[in-house]
């Protein structure tokens, strides 16, 4: 089964509201000290792994929004909020290959920093003025990755072949994102363009006129 999951983007004008400013005097006012309050962010690579699948549904389709949008703008901070976690990765490699932080950076990052330039400039002269109108996964092609297997200490699902689906004008263009690999309950990016590539260059993945086809399975 296929699973296909549209954005829709709305926008509409309307007027402000309209703003009343009083006076109040002095004798009725009462003083507030507003209270101050600390956000902290747990790096999500931090965390034990788990099993748990992540979801094909709005989950994938936040994240591939994400990473559409940070695409079409260039956004490279937007980006890296989509890929695979280095805390992760470092506790899926060490013990495993040599120097896995240099990996992540050398290779992963330098080859997703590529595929990203690679990708906007496959959207034309105005990237900012094409729409992501699809994602196109297939359960089918997802499988867990056990550890040991692919040079791994730590299991993951691993999801290859998600197809975005955009509009440029009046017409329906697309590309494959390589693979998509979980952490805990939520899927990242590990590789944007093809992996193995021809060659050492950003490269997208399958360019479409039109949805094309998610897939195909393997890989790990």
């Amino acid at each position: 089964m296929l699973i296909v999951a549209t954005i829709v983007f709305v926008t509409g004008g309307s007027s402000p509201p309209s703003t009343t400013t009083t006076t109040t005097p002095d004798s009725l006012r009462s003083t507030t000290t507003a209270a101050s309050s600390t956000t902290t962010t747990t790096d999500p690579g931090t965390l034990p792994q788990t099993t748990a699948e992540p979801s094909l549904g709005a989950p994938l389709t936040r994240q591939m929004t994400t990473l559409f949008r940070a695409i079409s703008s260039g956004s490279e901070p937007d980006a890296r909020t989509v890929f695979f976690p280095e805390s992760a990765y470092l506790q899926t490699k060490t013990g495993v290959i040599p120097n896995p932080s240099s990996d992540y950076q050398s290779r992963l990052i330098a080859f997703y920093d590529l595929d990203l330039e690679a990708y906007r400039s496959s959207l034309g002269p105005a990237p900012t003025s094409t729409r992501l109108v699809d994602v196109l996964a297939n359960p089918a092609d997802a499988a867990w990755i056990a550890p040991g297997t692919c040079e791994n200490a730590m299991g993951y699902w691993h999801l290859p072949g998600v197809r975005l689906v955009y509009l440029s004008g009046a017409k329906t263009y697309s590309f494959r994102v390589a693979s998509l690999i979980s952490w805990r309950d939520t899927w990242y990016v590990v590789h944007l363009g093809p992996n193995p590539r021809p060659s050492n260059i950003g490269t997208v993945d399958d360019p479409q006129t039109g949805p094309g086809t998610p897939g195909p399975p393997g890989g790990c």
